[in-house]
């Protein structure tokens, strides 16, 4: 049996009152392929700055997405000075999104 075989049946876990142990396929970390590709918010999931991923939030994560996609707008308008047109154009958002987002941040 190769090495990996032998680590991937190392773990047992019990099944039902009967006290039987049964073997479960359990692949240790360093023996599973795991390909971090992250998300359109960020690149890696590891490097994520989402407290919990948007995958597991209800809607995809949408209002998390949305919260950082105004938060980065707003530090751009400010940084950048870039103009309410040129926001939405890089955003991908109407001009009319763009104002709410001000207005709402400015009244918070």
């Amino acid at each position: 049996m190769s090495n990996e075989a032998s680590h991937s049946e190392s773990k047992t876990e019990k099944r039902g009152d009967r006290g039987d142990v049964e073997r479960i396929a359990d692949r240790l970390p360093d023996y599973f392929d795991y390909c971090d590709k992250g998300c359109a918010l960020s690149p890696s999931c590891l490097e994520c700055p989402l407290p919990r991923c948007r995958y597991d939030e209800q809607a995809g994560g949408t209002r998390a997405a949305t919260r950082l996609r105004d938060k980065e707008l707003l530090r751009q308008r400010t940084l950048a000075s870039k103009n309410v047109a040129e926001l939405a154009k890089s955003f991908g958002v109407s001009k009319r999104t763009v104002q709410r987002i001000i207005r709402r941040a400015s009244s918070e």
